[in-house]
């Protein structure tokens, strides 16, 4: 039984673990890499509706997992894969999900599911096994904590920092750039993918202070995606509001994208039923190119578009836009001499599943990491 917290029922057929489970309804719209979703700590506290009609067609493999584990509250899909057909498949979906003790429903007609959420928003939900009474597990719905004030980040974040080395050779004696990952809910690849461009990353936890990162005089600081609501993290957001005085270049992708903005004064709010999935249409209003890109956000930053804002740190504006709702994509600083200092996207550029229009980003921060290394040791900065 599926309940939501407007007393919507669906019935269906159980499959990973047994039990109850509470969340966030969403939907998510992309027709691969299940497993990179069910992954991707950003999902913690939520109930992923696959909007794709047959899920666990390639079984679970052993190397795209996003994290150490599978975060989502539950899983809701129409027709579960009955055999999985991939050479790199080492167990079905189903097994993956209960070994790891998720809750998932099949059976359950998720387009109506998916057009009750996009027209009343994403709602609280629960999924059980145990309490088939639709009223019953709605009284238990409305019990759950809703993901608006959600501090989720120290769910997710790791106890203990590690280093992956950058790839591929340096050139001379110069050392490879080096990059402080604050760890909001971090996805594997997303290390991965500034490793292979020569930069030696620090992946931190979350309660990191500037201190320690000044210590591992870094070329540059990264904040990476995570769960819940950014109004209620405001210790990243003084951590930030630190770097950026620092001056030290400054990257992030969606959580960090909504913790820059509110560092740099900007308000957040939650989106209706939010963006997620890999075939979202966003334009840089710099080069005026469209890109498709990967989403799982539900909040945004609330920023003007089309005017430069003065702040504390320099000029910010509105870098990226989504086409299909105008929301804001993308924030960049710009210092008081007018040069680039830090950008951030609401998207995922990493895209472990797809597409990869976006992965120029990480060439633009290491290029951003290059010139300011140039200008400090030109005595300019």
């Amino acid at each position: 039984m599926l309940v939501l917290e407007d007393g919507r029922a669906f019935r269906g057929t159980s499959f990973g673990a047994t039990g109850e489970t509470f969340g966030e309804a969403v939907f998510a719209t992309a027709m691969s890499g299940y497993q990179e979703t069910l992954t991707d700590p950003s999902y913690r506290r939520q109930v992923v509706v696959a909007t794709a009609p047959h899920i666990g067609n390639t079984g679970w493999n052993d190397e795209d997992d996003e994290s150490r584990q599978i975060w989502v509250a539950g899983y809701v899909l129409r027709d579960l894969a009955r055999v999985p057909s991939n050479w790199r498949s080492r167990r079905p979906l189903e097994a993956a999900l209960a070994e790891q003790g998720v809750i998932g429903i099949a059976d359950v007609d998720t387009r109506a599911l998916t057009r009750h959420l996009r027209d009343r928003g994403a709602m609280r939900v629960g999924i059980s096994t145990e309490t088939l009474d639709p009223e019953a597990l709605l009284a238990r719905v409305l019990d759950t904590p809703p993901m608006a004030g959600a501090n989720l980040i120290r769910e997710v974040t790791v106890d203990q920092g590690y280093r992956i080395p950058a790839q591929g050779g340096v050139d001379g004696a110069e050392r490879p750039l080096r990059v402080a990952a604050i760890d909001l809910g971090i996805k594997s690849m997303t290390p991965h993918r500034m490793a292979e461009r020569g930069i030696e990353v620090h992946v931190l936890p979350a309660t990191t202070d500037l201190e320690t990162i000044t210590a591992l005089d870094v070329d540059g600081v990264f904040f990476s995606n995570g769960p819940g609501d950014p109004a209620a993290s405001p210790e990243p957001v003084a951590l930030l509001q630190q770097v950026l005085e620092t001056r030290v270049p400054f990257f992030g992708i969606c959580f960090g994208n909504q913790l820059f903005g509110r560092a740099l004064g900007f308000g957040t709010y939650k989106l209706p039923y939010g963006h997620r999935g890999i075939n979202q249409p966003v334009m840089d209003l710099g080069t005026r190119k469209v890109e498709i890109t990967a989403h799982n956000h539900g909040f945004a930053v609330d920023a003007p578009i089309g005017v430069d804002v003065e702040t504390p740190y320099g000029s910010a504006r509105v870098s990226h836009v989504g086409l299909n709702d105008d929301v804001v994509e993308g924030l960049e600083l710009r210092d008081p001499d007018g040069e680039l200092a830090a950008f951030t996207v609401q998207y995922h550029p990493e895209a472990a599943a797809g597409p990869h229009d976006a992965s120029y980003l990480f060439d633009r921060f290491v290029d951003l990491m290059r010139s300011r290394r140039g200008r400090t040791e030109g005595g300019r900065a």
